[in-house]
């Protein structure tokens, strides 16, 4: 299965809150194309996790269109085209670590020789092989999240979606998971949409960071990330890194005002 790209025009997202109309997303629009890392940062209660919800088929926008491949959310949930991980592992606690990779199959009702090997390869890639059989309760936190991801990928996706997937992890773990996660996407390159709050995790997996405004969330700006890929660790201690960290900062908060991208904000599109 190949990825796919992604088109979101002009997204609006209400909800009713105490009888009255609170708009959470104003007319959010935004491309990727197939294969590409996003990233989205922005200030808390700015709508990122409602539109990965909206991406996922878990919530519909009150206006606007979201398409995934020419496809709605929806349909690619139907076929086992979506995987997603969040911030919890959210493991079947009474599932193995294999039993809990086969779950998107079992959810579908399919199950073939070639799943079945795509399974094990998963989790051999994960670095979790010798533990098919743990439960989740005999796992560090790492490694239940690894799970996760492992499950998230082995339908072979055409989009994933990550919800704060290494938020509960410590500092160390995180940058191990980051690592990880960039091994593994480089390896089966998939149209991925990230939430996250750490802007320099966004800085070294994403290949655009989309940030957010304040409620209502709308784009403020598209930045590209200038590094090549495969990237070091040691990235994140350069002082081009920590100038563009910093420049990304003052976006979520002063309104994207940088002028490193060429991209425009949502106001200069018409997107207001």
């Amino acid at each position: 299965m190949t990825s796919a790209g992604l088109h979101i025009d002009r997204v609006s997202r209400r909800f009713d809150v105490d009888g009255r109309s609170l708009l959470a997303l104003d007319t959010v629009s935004l491309d990727a194309p197939a294969g590409s890392f996003i990233a989205l940062i922005g200030p808390s209660g700015c709508g990122k996790s409602t539109l990965l919800r909206m991406l996922a088929g878990l919530d519909q926008p009150t206006s606007g269109e979201l398409h995934v491949g020419g496809e709605t959310p929806q349909a690619l949930q139907q076929r086992g085209a979506l995987g997603i991980a969040f911030q919890e592992a959210s493991l079947l606690p009474w599932r193995s670590v294999e039993s809990n990779v086969r779950f998107p199959f079992d959810v579908i009702g399919r199950m073939t020789r070639a799943d079945r090997e795509r399974v094990r390869e998963m989790i051999a890639l994960v670095g979790l092989q010798g533990f098919e059989q743990a439960l989740p309760s005999q796992l560090s936190g790492g490694m239940r999240q690894r799970v996760a991801i492992a499950r998230a990928l082995v339908s072979q996706p055409q989009l994933l979606l990550l919800d704060e997937p290494f938020g509960a992890l410590d500092q160390i773990l995180r940058r191990s998971m980051n690592e990880e996660l960039q091994r593994l996407w480089l390896n089966r390159p998939v149209t991925t949409v990230m939430v996250t709050h750490s802007v320099d995790e966004a800085i070294f997996l994403a290949d655009k960071v989309v940030v957010m405004s304040g409620r209502p969330g709308r784009i403020a700006r598209v930045v590209d990330i200038p590094f090549p890929r495969e990237r070091p660790l040691s990235l994140l201690a350069s002082a081009e890194c920590r100038k563009l960290e910093a420049e990304l900062l003052a976006l979520m908060f002063e309104g994207g005002t940088s002028d490193r991208s060429g991209s425009r904000t949502g106001s200069e599109r018409g997107d207001d």
